[in-house]
């Protein structure tokens, strides 16, 4: 049996199973060395508890999974990680089924990205089990059990920062080294938690990876570190990498290999000795049958041999056929190479080419970052995106038209538009009106600058009496039966950026959201400017307004950032609502009133709902595959809530 590869894409276990016994020793001994360094640490707090699928009520949309992470066990399953969560594909010969279990982020698994995996055993494990690093929610530790299903334990530090994990690895001696975005490399022995070494405290960790005396931590910012003796030696643009941020890190028997956004430094003895793809953007690295293999940003996965001969001359590198692959699955033993690819596993077959295995879940939607939601008149579901244009979902058949071009790229805001009975999508580069008569989308107008616009980026929409507002970060826009007129500062808004509207559609009234405060409008003039100054608004920066009709009186429910939600009257008096997340953001347009509740999206505190009968606000995270909250739609009783990780729906009537 040929000698296995030792893969780290961004946290893998190395076990040496070579190298005889003077090797293992020297190995015990370097981890003792690092667990009597250890010692001399203080305690971090944390939780280890059981994860329990949440009974919520939420359902989530298709969407893809952009698997980034993976690693292959010692029984041959694969588990795949990403933002939609954990994909376990069973293995069978002579190659993986391919359908797969999914553990999805807010119901089976916490609300947070997964973007790095391995395998291994904590002190006292049976059984070997994958750990996932979490952006937010620390460490995810699962186990398989006697009947075949999966259980999920949660590593969760006290300290929001430690929660930040990009890498996780193994160790032989039953340790867990956890690398985070801004807390530093941190150490869990199964019973405390602890910082590795006070150097490392404050590193930005990308990467980690182990070899038969230590191991290797690769940082966004300052290079890469190889613990080796009990000490750190760190290299850096000035001591031999071609660039200080660190993607990956690759344990080979030819060397060590560390990725960079400007190509790829070979280590050998500890020392960096040349750089391979220079200039190249490498992500991921993994070795197989004497060649390195790199996963690039934008030139595809190429290769390159690593043999004696390959190393003395020329360094010749290849481009892979694979299927966009972003990332290699992690394994520490003879296993085929596996690719992730845009459509699912790739096995690499030799010689640039790959052979899929496996392909992805089926996705309606086109992307998971939603940043508007809208029902159109025919019932289909608008889905508006950050950096993706939008999908056209009809809910009876779960398909989905897609539109992206010059104009709908990231899209502000989707609104139904009374006057020309069309859908209006505000967006970075205009105001794109669509004509949705006949079935398929089609873009019937654009309004741009030359059309009138104070500014092409526009980021509400509303509709008064006389005509359209168009919200944009120069001012307001009025397009009238007298033609296009703008406002800005000169003219009295509070401010020129401007980020909602609420109008009120039988009169000319509009409330206009700036960075420094509320401007009430009539008729196309500001009647007055609500601030921080002249009034008991928490925070200047308003990101969203709705109007609230009860029974006997009107008034205004403003978002704020860093403020949560205020309730204005008509007098432009403010009054506080209690029971809100201390210094909740509200996300730009994230409220939606119904006949019980006003909802409103938050930038880390989930779904706040307040209920109108009872005025009492209520917080929900349970369910949401994120807790940035950016967008609502309502139909026939059913509540559909975007995130930056994608839709789920509810029944208003289980809401609080």
């Amino acid at each position: 049996m040929r000698k296995s590869l030792v893969l780290v894409s961004a946290a893998l276990l190395v076990v040496v199973t070579g190298g005889g016994c003077l090797a293992f020793l020297h190995m015990r001994s370097a981890w003792k060395d690092a667990e009597q360094q250890v010692q001399a640490e203080g305690k971090l707090g944390f939780e280890l508890i059981p994860w329990h699928a949440p009974n919520t009520g939420f359902a989530a949309l298709a969407t893809p999974n952009n698997f980034i992470a993976g690693v292959q066990t010692a029984e041959g399953k694969v588990y795949l990680g990403g933002p939609g969560g954990v994909a376990i594909y069973g293995s069978a010969s002579p190659e993986l089924h391919a359908r797969a279990k999914i553990l999805q982020v807010g119901i089976e698994l916490p609300a947070a990205p997964v973007v790095a995996m391995a395998a291994g055993r904590l002190r006292g494990a049976g059984e070997e089990q994958v750990f996932a690093a979490t952006r937010g929610e620390g460490v995810l530790i699962l186990s398989e059990d006697a009947g075949g299903g999966v259980s999920v334990e949660q590593l969760q530090p006290e300290v929001e920062a430690e929660r930040d994990v990009t890498a996780v690895l193994p160790l032989a001696s039953g340790d867990l080294l956890i690398g985070t975005q801004r807390a530093g490399l941190l150490v869990f022995d199964g019973k405390t938690l602890r910082v590795f070494d006070a150097a490392l405290a404050k590193a930005e960790v990308a990467a980690l990876a182990a070899d038969a005396g230590g191991f290797w931590v690769g940082t966004r910012t300052t290079g890469v570190m190889h613990w080796h003796a009990g000490q750190m030696e760190t290299f850096d643009q000035n001591g031999g990498l071609p660039d200080a941020q660190v993607t990956d890190i690759a344990v080979t028997a030819a060397g060590i290999y560390v990725a960079t956004p400007l190509g790829v430094e070979e280590f050998s003895g500890g020392k960096p000795q040349r750089l391979l793809a220079r200039g190249m953007f490498a992500r991921r690295l993994a070795s197989e049958h004497g060649k390195l293999l790199i996963a690039t940003m934008d030139q595809g996965a190429v290769e390159t041999g690593l043999s004696a001969e390959a190393r003395s001359g020329h360094m010749a590198l290849r481009q892979n056929a694979g299927n966009g692959i972003v990332g290699f699955v992690a394994r520490d033993h003879d296993d085929t190479l596996l690719g992730i690819g845009a459509g699912g596993l790739e096995s690499y077959e030799g010689d640039g080419a790959w052979r899929t295995v496996a392909e992805s879940p089926e996705h309606a939607l086109a992307d998971r970052n939603v940043s508007a939601l809208h029902f159109a008149a025919d019932g289909r579901l608008w889905v508006g995106y950050f950096d993706r244009g939008l999908d056209v979902l009809d809910l009876a058949s779960g398909r989905a038209n897609h539109v992206e071009d010059d104009h709908i790229f990231c899209v502000n805001r989707i609104v139904a538009d009374p006057q020309r009975q069309t859908v209006d999508v505000a967006t970075a580069n205009g105001l794109v009106l669509f004509d949705t008569r006949g079935g398929q989308p089609r873009e019937k107008q654009v309004l741009l600058r030359r059309d009138g616009l104070i500014s092409d980026q526009v980021t509400d929409v509303a509709f008064a009496r006389d005509g359209m507002t168009l919200a944009t970060p120069a001012g307001l826009t009025f397009f009238t039966p007298r033609g296009a007129e703008s406002l800005y500062t000169f003219q009295g808004l509070a401010n020129n950026h401007v980020y909602a509207l609420a109008a009120e559609p039988e009169s000319g009234r509009v409330m206009a959201g700036t960075l420094a405060g509320i401007s009430m409008l009539e008729d196309g003039s500001v009647r007055q400017n609500v601030t921080l100054k002249n009034s008991g608004l928490k925070r200047n920066w308003i990101t969203a307004i709705a109007r609230v009709k009860d029974a006997n009186a009107e008034r205004w429910l403003v978002g704020t950032y860093g403020g949560g939600v205020v309730e204005m009257n008509d007098a432009g008096q403010i009054s506080a609502m209690d029971g809100l997340p201390k210094g909740a953001v509200i996300n730009p347009n994230a409220i939606l009133v119904t006949a019980r509740h006003v909802l409103a999206g938050s930038l880390t505190d989930g779904l706040l709902v307040y209920d109108r009968a009872s005025q009492r606000w209520s917080q929900v995270t349970a369910g949401l595959p994120s807790k940035n909250v950016t967008a609502f739609a309502e139909r026939d009783g059913e509540i559909y809530i975007g995130t930056e990780n994608g839709v789920v729906h509810i029944a208003e009537a289980r809401l609080p």
